[in-house]
């Protein structure tokens, strides 16, 4: 038997409150057993899998890289928008979507620095061509903001201006009728037909957004782009929004970027999965939330990244 010190400043080391109280090292060891292992994020696929291409194109994109500077934002994607479909462009922050979304009407070349290279053809007409006005592309392919950007101008206006600067009205009577049909189209027409005067700005931010989808297609556009239309938007307003992008694929080819799974499910046709740079899969829309290719996919539409 042990023999137990009497000494208070010497006291008998006690082997079981050894053991209940573990050491620094015992307790780094522990620590490092209970946290979870990362796990690995699986690398992109060479080339993109699915079905990125179409027979009726409004837009084929082939090998389309974009840099800033020295710095590599899209790799080589090969993508081409049907004709009067959606096309939902998910993917986490920072993948590239937007980027893509901005060639397409070539708003990159408004940022410093920004390099696209690669084909990109509307329609089967080159759109860096120097032939191509490029004021005359950004009507045909339409573009609406993810925060509604009214102009400082009558509702009225905010839709007249486009098809003023563009000839496409000569009479009062013509701009009459197009504001009439473009907010008509808009599903807003009835909201604000006794307050056309009234300021854009003063609306909802739904009405906004609805305003800023008419002003877009009162100049005729054949494409419309939209990153991000309700992510500003509330439940209701949203839904109105959605209903309208439904509507409007009778008329118009549509690509919109959204970061909300269900919202690509419910508007689009076709989904493309961008990760860091690369588009990885693209397909209809339901195979590509039912039954993904590839493990990047699943993992990013089933939440486990971001």
């Amino acid at each position: 038997m042990q023999s137990m010190s009497l000494d208070p400043a010497h006291p008998t080391p006690d082997p079981a409150a050894d053991a209940a109280t573990p050491s620094p090292q015992r307790e780094s060891a522990l620590s490092r057993q209970s946290q979870p292992v990362p796990r690995a994020i699986p690398a992109a696929p060479e080339r993109t899998l699915g079905e990125p291409r179409v027979r009726n194109a409004a837009i084929t994109n082939r090998n389309v890289s974009v840099y800033y500077g020295a710095k590599r934002a899209l790799f080589d994607i090969d993508l081409d928008i049907g004709r009067h479909e959606v096309v939902a462009l998910i993917g986490p922050s920072g993948c590239g979507k937007s980027t893509f979304l901005r060639c397409l009407n070539r708003m990159n070349d408004t940022i410093d620095g920004c390099r696209v290279t690669g084909d990109i053809q509307l329609d089967g007409q080159d759109i860096h061509s120097p032939e191509l006005d490029v004021v005359q592309l950004r009507a045909r392919v339409g573009m609406v903001f993810q925060k509604p950007n009214p102009f400082p101008k009558s509702i009225y206006d905010n839709v007249a201006y486009g098809p003023r600067i563009h000839g496409l009205v000569r009479t009062k009577l013509e701009t009459d009728e197009l504001v009439e049909r473009s907010l008509t189209r808009a599903g807003l027409f009835e909201e604000v037909k006794d307050r056309l005067k009234a300021s854009g700005t003063s609306l909802s931010g739904g009405q906004q957004q609805r305003l800023c989808i008419a002003r877009a297609i009162a100049v005729q556009p054949e494409v419309i782009l939209m990153d991000e239309p309700c992510s500003a938007l509330d439940p209701i307003a949203t839904a109105k929004v959605e209903q309208l992008i439904d509507d409007l694929r009778k008329n118009y080819t549509i690509a919109i970027v959204t970061h909300s799974m269900q919202q690509a499910a419910r508007v689009s046709q076709r989904t493309a999965y961008f990760h860091l740079g690369r588009l990885v899969e693209v397909g209809p829309t339901g195979k590509i939330f039912r039954n993904p290719e590839h493990q990047l996919t699943v993992d990013y539409i089933t939440g486990r990244f971001g």
